[in-house]
């Protein structure tokens, strides 16, 4: 329902349980404005307990930091190995 659906269900409810003075004989409005304040009361608490689950954060194990003594450009007998990269691009027809 979401938290705007929930309020809007308090206020009507409150709206029909307090201000409306009207006598219908067959419904009785402060009963059906209790009613509304009250699914909009659930409608709320299920909200925030579903927004509360998913922010919780996940605990993953610890992981072990290595520190890996690797040089940053290869080197083979003692001599520099240099990476060549060719990047094509297809042709573009329109």
């Amino acid at each position: 329902m979401g938290i705007g659906g929930s309020i809007f269900l308090i206020a009507l409810g409150a709206i029909f349980a307090f201000a409306v003075e009207a006598d219908l004989g067959w419904l009785n409005l402060s009963v059906v404005g209790w009613v509304l304040m009250l699914a909009g009361v659930a409608g709320l608490i299920v909200t925030l307990h579903f927004w509360n689950s998913r922010r919780r954060a996940v605990v993953t194990p610890v992981r072990e930091e290595r520190v890996v003594a690797d040089r940053a450009v290869p080197v083979r007998d003692d001599r520099v190995v240099q990476e060549y990269r060719e990047v094509r691009r297809p042709d573009r027809t329109i």
